[in-house]
């Protein structure tokens, strides 16, 4: 039976979004299931407020740097339009009332439960920071379903069978026993790896295990 690795792993994080075909390739290289684990952004997550409305350094160094990595790894990347998040630009406060990330993360646990988490994420996020506006509208969420191999109709009549508000909440409380607050991270062993740019870390620790296939370069 493969070792497992969580990833908890948000709609709305564009670092979220740019470690998607790692994840993949490390189905492909190891001997590993990759389950995902949708939390809620932490702008929603938070008690206090993430970012100052006076100082907007930190939000425009993530648009930068997120549009810069995405360039360095040769993946599209355009913020989705509209935002998963509703929220206002310049004060940055956020209404109760979620619609869009509250249903992508829902969908997303519903991929996990039909074993096709990551293949469900790896295309929605594609989708969401891939360029395409308007992404909820037409059939544009339901085509990248398919191409998971999922049906999109088939899910959402099935999320309304069960709380997935509270498996995200569950995943929420994963995350924190696992030592961490943030998007995405992998988490192997119990031990937390944080950040896109640490796959090549889990990548050695997974070798340290041996769990590298023959097959694998």
């Amino acid at each position: 039976m493969p070792h497992n690795i969580d990833v908890f792993w948000s709609f709305r994080s564009p670092y979220s979004y740019l470690v998607t075909p790692d994840l993949l390739r490390l189905r492909e290289d190891y001997d590993v299931s990759v389950a995902l684990r949708p939390v809620l952004p932490i702008a929603l997550r938070a008690k206090a407020a993430v970012f100052d409305a006076n100082d907007k350094k930190r939000p425009q160094y993530i648009v930068m740097d997120s549009y810069r990595r995405g360039k360095f790894l040769g993946l599209p990347m355009s913020w989705p339009k509209p935002d998963p998040v509703i929220q206002d630009r310049e004060t940055f406060e956020v209404p109760e009332e979620q619609p869009y990330i509250w249903r992508l993360s829902t969908l997303g646990i519903e991929a996990e439960r039909r074993g096709k988490g990551i293949d469900f994420a790896y295309q929605v996020a594609l989708l969401l920071w891939g360029g395409t506006v308007d992404w909820h509208e037409s059939d544009h969420l339901a085509r990248a379903t398919a191409k998971a191999g999922l049906d999109l109709a088939d899910m959402e009549a099935a999320v309304e069978r069960y709380d997935g508000k509270a498996e995200i909440a569950k995943n929420h409380e994963l995350l924190e026993q696992a030592g961490h607050w943030g998007v995405p991270t992998m988490v192997f062993n119990g031990e937390p790896f944080f950040g896109q740019d640490r796959i090549d870390t889990l990548r050695w620790r997974l070798d340290e295990a041996g769990l590298r296939l023959s097959s694998a370069k």
